[in-house]
């Protein structure tokens, strides 16, 4: 699942192909992408020119000259830029065509992902964003606490919740833990304030690094030709060796997210 690091890549990555760009017409060839009526998403947008592409979380924000709109990319989903007419692949769902006669494709494998029209001037105080909680980046120490601390939920749990902290997916979840030396099932009312706050730091530190190696490269991600680096840094996501203590790495189902870690050095 594209998480925090690989959705801003692509933001960065789609801002250098389509600002400035007018949509001409939209074809949507699976409806339940498009949350809502998905003519009136279509005859909100056509005619609109894209004037900036914002992050918030794992969401995408596309900014046009009157209306936005939100894209969760959930498992699979991606953009690709088509500069030259091409055969509709069976997984691109909806395309976006510019009056350049460019096209703005979303392939999605399982079809989870979704758009949403939004208010341009006041979508971040709109659901599905009003919801989520700070950024890493932007947490704060006490109220991360008290939400982590009263509840019983596994730390790995508790990190890949929306409301607490948002961005922070399962890749990054697994890192986060190993370089916290926690045991990823450890209940999160466990954690004393000063290890929060570690918490915070590490996760600001994992992800900050993780954008600048363009996020990591597993399964669909791809950002128009971009490929992550962040794999090649990866200590114990989809690794068989512990890097400290050379140890195996145990992979767990931790409420049904594949969980890895090492046993000897995440002690409870």
């Amino acid at each position: 699942m594209p998480e925090l690091p690989e959705v801003q890549t692509v933001r960065q990555t789609l801002k250098n192909f389509i600002l400035g760009k007018t949509i001409k017409d939209i074809e949507i060839y699976h409806q339940n992408i498009v949350v809502g009526d998905a003519d009136e998403f279509t005859r909100r947008l056509k005619g609109q020119t894209i004037i900036d592409i914002d992050r918030v979380g794992k969401y995408l924000i596309f900014i046009l000259s009157k209306d936005a709109f939100v894209s969760h990319l959930r498992m699979e989903g991606k953009y690709n830029i088509i500069e030259e007419p091409t055969p509709i692949n069976k997984h691109e769902h909806v395309v976006f065509i510019f009056d350049d006669g460019t096209q703005l494709r979303y392939h999605d494998t399982r079809k989870f992902g979704r758009m949403e029209l939004v208010d341009k001037d006041r979508y971040r105080d709109e659901l599905p964003l009003a919801k989520l909680g700070p950024e890493p980046q932007e947490a704060r120490v006490g109220d991360v606490y008290d939400k982590i601390h009263r509840s019983s939920l596994a730390i790995k749990t508790l990190l890949l919740d929306q409301h607490i902290m948002a961005g922070i997916g399962n890749i990054y979840a697994n890192e986060i833990c190993f370089e916290m030396g926690i045991n990823p099932k450890m209940p999160g009312n466990k954690l004393s304030k000063k290890r929060v706050e570690q918490l915070i730091e590490v996760s600001k530190e994992i992800l900050t690094e993780a954008i600048k190696q363009g996020g990591t490269t597993i399964h669909s991600f791809d950002a128009n030709g971009v490929s992550g680096l962040f794999q090649t840094k990866l200590k114990v996501h989809t690794q068989k060796e512990c890097p400290t203590c050379k140890g195996a790495i145990t992979k767990e189902m931790v409420n049904g997210r594949g969980t890895y870690y090492c046993k000897k050095c995440q002690r409870r």
